[in-house]
């Protein structure tokens, strides 16, 4: 049996797009059908069905491949966990066109190293992140998302679902929303506002 090559890729907001990893994976030699990706999930979010349908697609003798290391993982600790374990099963894992060889003392610093810039790079976002919002609370410019619908318009929803006539789905499609706007919207007006 020859050795596979699954790629996984990664994004943090659904707003963003996965073409330019996609692309890159593909150019590492990774076919369209053995691409996961995870989408609107952080490095740090532990949950992602994307990456665990990767780690259980490889095999002993395939390899791992990702576009960059922080796509993997954000943190020192979760990239060492996810090399380790892909490493015991023998499975290789390639970071962009370099492939990484637990077994090399090199290998393992020069993982370790871009480990570190990829949470320190993480980090700094966070960092930046926070100081724009606080000056922006500060200016009075943040105020948070602004509801989808009108407080007129969330209140006739709410009446509409009493009614028990209508439908989630046919709420969303009426007032066009989607379906989690709408149970927010129910959970925000409560029964009986």
């Amino acid at each position: 049996m020859t050795a596979a090559r699954i790629g996984y890729a990664r994004c943090s907001t659904d707003r963003q797009d996965l073409t330019a990893q996609r692309e890159a994976l593909l150019a590492l030699g990774v076919s369209e059908d053995r691409i996961y990706v995870d989408h609107g999930l952080t490095g740090r979010n532990r949950t992602r069905p994307g990456l665990d349908q990767a780690l259980a697609a490889v095999r002993e003798g395939d390899t791992l491949v990702v576009a960059k290391l922080d796509r993997l993982a954000r943190s020192v600790p979760d990239a060492r966990d996810i090399a380790d374990r892909l490493s015991a099963r023998g499975v290789k894992l390639a970071l962009g066109g370099a492939v990484y060889d637990p077994t090399d003392p090199m290998g393992r610093m020069f993982f370790n190293i871009l480990a570190t810039f990829a949470e320190f790079e993480s980090d700094l976002i966070r960092l930046r992140t926070r100081e724009g919002m606080a000056v922006a609370r500060a200016r009075g410019k943040l105020r948070g998302k602004k509801p989808k619908l009108s407080d007129r318009q969330a209140k006739e929803l709410r009446r509409m679902y009493d009614t028990g006539e209508y439908s989630v789905s046919d709420l969303a499609e009426v007032f066009s929303i989607s379906r989690p706007t709408v149970y927010r919207t129910l959970q925000r007006t409560g029964a009986g506002s």
